[in-house]
């Protein structure tokens, strides 16, 4: 879900057997310009999960790094069930960094609008009511996503919850805390890290101080594109 490298496409740095930490790798969930997602088993609890590494070339950059676990550190202070679980962080052998979550087994939303098309009314505000909610959850704890778009939410089924799916919100690779300092809002090779179709006015100028209400016009940018079917 980060932005495409510069060459469109990464190489992934282990192949299936190699181990990340604990980690034995199964296959390559996903890969962009920052990193790669593995499917990998944890040897000592046999639990599988979602292992994001960060690019052993990046992983030498403190500002990339800082970012990278910053996401780890976000989503794993929120605990909240609509933000995905954190297991574990570290480095692997290679010097690169990396950290291991929850593997959801669900479709992002960016896949099922693409599968469906619009969706119900009751169906889309389903969605955005959960989002919402891990939203004002991660905002009480001082964060802001400051990239969510339909590729960062997935529909997890869910029996005990409205329409038998959870809306789970990931990637907080820019999240923002609260008096932290701010990062830029691109890399040092000049990617941009957020997507501009769901990105407030004042986050596209590159405002200094953007705040929870960035990722409010997001989720209306969200609720428009389930509803319309486009954008």
């Amino acid at each position: 879900s980060h932005a495409p490298g510069r060459s469109g496409v990464v190489r992934s740095a282990v192949v299936e057997g190699q181990q990340i930490g604990s980690y034995r790798i199964e296959r390559v969930l996903g890969q962009g310009g920052f990193g790669v997602v593995y499917v990998g088993v944890d040897v000592r609890l046999d639990r599988r999960a979602a292992i994001k590494q960060l690019l052993p070339e990046l992983s030498g950059n403190r500002e990339i790094v800082e970012r990278f676990f910053n996401e780890a550190k976000a989503a794993a202070s929120i605990n909240h069930p609509g933000i995905v679980e954190i297991y574990d962080v570290g480095w692997h052998t290679d010097g690169s960094a990396y950290f291991a979550m929850k593997l959801l087994d669900g479709d992002s939303l960016a896949k099922r609008l693409r599968a469906t098309g619009p969706m119900p009314v009751i169906r889309a505000a389903t969605v955005a009511r959960q989002v919402a909610a891990a939203l004002t959850a991660a905002h009480k704890n001082g964060i802001v996503h400051r990239d969510l778009k339909p590729d960062n939410i997935v529909l997890v089924p869910d029996e005990e919850v409205a329409m038998g799916e959870r809306a789970t919100v990931l990637d907080f690779g820019i999240a923002k805390l609260f008096g932290d300092k701010p990062l830029s809002q691109k890399t040092r090779t000049g990617m941009m890290m957020c997507t501009p179709a769901y990105m407030s006015p004042e986050q596209c100028r590159g405002a200094g101080e953007v705040d929870h209400r960035t990722d409010v016009y997001a989720l209306g940018c969200i609720l428009f594109e389930m509803l319309a079917g486009r954008p």
